[in-house]
């Protein structure tokens, strides 16, 4: 039996799964309400980190960093549509921040940077992988996989918390 390479590999695929379907929902998040938009996040939030928890070890072959696909412009764009969904539930306080042992005071962070900041990762990661070249797709995997430890997956998990805050609390006021 041929065992697939493994920027094929079944754990990569469905990362990239994930991934795309995660890009695709946050690019098209204009259309969508509040709710709508953070009951499903909760679910793909979790998804993409379980995901990027399977992967394979991944390390850069190549000697240069992979291109980027997110410009600031689409960035912003991104923040602020983000933001506007979000409105007065996009803040919240992170006590999980480096900073925060140098601080008495919690740090304020936003939903909206948060899961642009993780987009613009998985985006530049999804934009390579798909362009099919062997050695290009092994090093998006490899940079992904490092940003999701050093960054996007604390930030993913700490968005997530705020998240179900703010679906919780909106259900609350409901009543």
């Amino acid at each position: 039996m041929k065992k697939n390479p493994p920027i094929i590999s079944r754990n990569v695929v469905e990362f990239v799964t994930v991934a795309f379907e995660f890009c695709n929902f946050v690019e098209q998040a204009e259309h969508h309400r509040k709710d709508a938009f953070i009951d499903t996040m909760l679910k793909l939030l979790p998804l993409l980190y379980l995901k990027a928890e399977m992967l394979p070890e991944f390390e850069v072959l190549g000697e240069e960093e992979p291109e980027t696909f997110v410009t600031e412009e689409t960035y912003e764009v991104l923040r602020i549509t983000l933001n506007n969904i979000m409105g007065d539930g996009d803040d919240y306080l992170d006590v999980f921040l480096q900073d925060m042992k140098y601080s008495d005071q919690p740090i304020r962070r936003s939903v909206s940077e948060d899961v642009s900041d993780i987009y613009q990762s998985v985006k530049d990661f999804v934009s390579i992988y798909k362009l099919g070249l062997t050695e290009t797709m092994h090093d998006a995997i490899a940079v992904c996989q490092a940003q999701y430890r050093e960054y996007w997956g604390q930030t993913l998990v700490n968005t997530l918390r705020a998240l179900h805050e703010v679906k919780y609390s909106m259900n609350d006021n409901d009543d």
